[in-house]
């Protein structure tokens, strides 16, 4: 019974630890992301976990970032620019930035 008990315990931990995980590749694939990114390969613009790497330590990224899911951009990750993504809100760009710089 113990066994049964630790077994389901974790489970549970396991599915609501990974929900936000999930939410948030819900929201980018809804906001249209995915069509150009994957988490942990290049398609038409850098895979996720490139993208957190190369800001890992740069404090001021999330910002920049979440305003150019909005806006575009370009020059970052080569000749192909990003478009802007006007159906995306401030606070829906924060989130999925918060997402893509938690990619390992």
């Amino acid at each position: 019974m113990k066994r049964i008990l630790i077994t389901a315990a974790l489970s549970v931990t396991a599915i609501l630890s990974s929900a936000p995980a999930f939410a948030d590749l819900a929201l980018a694939t809804s906001k249209n992301c995915m069509a150009c990114h994957a988490v942990d390969k290049k398609l038409v613009g850098p895979a996720f976990k490139d993208v957190a790497a190369k800001y890992k330590t740069d404090k001021t990224a999330a910002d920049r970032l979440a305003a150019k899911v909005i806006k575009g951009g370009s020059g970052a990750w080569g000749a192909v620019p990003m478009p802007a993504n006007p159906q995306v809100s401030e606070a829906e760009s924060k989130k999925l930035v918060a997402w893509v710089l938690s990619q390992k």
